[in-house]
């Protein structure tokens, strides 16, 4: 009997071109033409940002034609980056009054809900380091997971992530007040994790930085694991949702998507009941 051919083994680009070749970032399957040298193993054009369509790069963004396209700037990441540094700034120069403002605080859900997402947008005044080691988190995932996704599928990724975050802190740990994106970032691990996993991409090196990164919110202390394993369920969640429901109608997306809000929502209203 003669063996069937493993589609994944051919170029993303290059249909007839097979190859065992794996772009280290976003794990497609690449052919000698389209590999292009990186500091370690070999990027694809998209990720590497050659400009060109066709493949896999832009996930769930297709223009008139059918045809699969990326963008080259990830405006959305550089605008959320944007906010987080005008909000640090906002925070010293108020003398923490901002801080207090968007924070989130578990006992004040009830009367102050939209704490729950803009705390993503506040960080701690007494370490200059927190800002800094999620900035660049948002920055290194958040270019690479917009590109595959789109600046609004992006957003909304990332504010639900973090909304999520809020909730199992309110759910397992409701007398602590947390700031800072973490809750969200986790949540771009999980969708990483996820949009990897649906074109059989490796993600060993995903996994390995996640599991340390999961594990320092346990040993270091004032680090709320709580949001980071909120975030990484729900971000995990929401690319399931845009995975599964790519190349149908949009409406049947955007449902999904509305269902896992009422689901935050809905816990957070057991919270505040229980």
């Amino acid at each position: 009997m003669a063996g069937s051919r493993n589609r994944d083994d051919f170029c993303y680009r290059h249909p007839r071109a097979e190859s065992f070749v794996l772009c280290q970032r976003c794990g497609k399957t690449i052919c000698p033409e389209c590999q292009i040298q990186a500091a370690v193993g070999f990027h694809c054009p998209d990720c590497a940002g050659v400009k060109k369509s066709g493949g896999l790069g832009g996930l769930f963004r297709r223009g008139s034609s059918g045809s699969v396209s990326v963008g080259t700037r990830p405006s959305a990441t550089y605008v959320l980056l944007g906010i987080i540094v005008a909000v640090y700034a906002g925070q010293l120069l108020s003398g923490g009054l901002l801080t207090q403002l968007f924070l989130y605080w578990p006992p004040l859900t009830a009367i102050e809900p939209w704490r729950m997402v803009t705390t993503i947008f506040v960080h701690s005044q007494s370490s200059v380091f927190h800002i800094l080691f999620n900035g660049y988190s948002l920055f290194i995932l958040g270019t690479l997971v917009e590109r595959l996704i789109g600046p609004g599928r992006f957003v909304t990724l990332f504010l639900l992530s973090g909304f999520g975050g809020s909730v199992l802190v309110s759910l397992l740990s409701p007398t602590s007040a947390v700031v800072g994106a973490s809750g969200a970032i986790f949540g771009l691990f999980g969708a990483l994790f996820v949009i990897q996993r649906s074109f059989g991409g490796a993600n060993t090196q995903l996994l390995i930085v996640l599991g340390l990164n999961l594990v320092m919110g346990f040993i270091v202390p004032g680090i709320s694991w709580q949001a980071h394993i909120g975030g990484l369920i729900t971000g995990a969640i929401v690319a399931n949702i845009m995975v599964r429901t790519r190349g149908e109608d949009p409406k049947r997306q955007r449902q999904g998507l509305g269902l896992v809000g009422l689901g935050l929502v809905a816990l957070t209203v057991l919270g505040v009941v229980v």
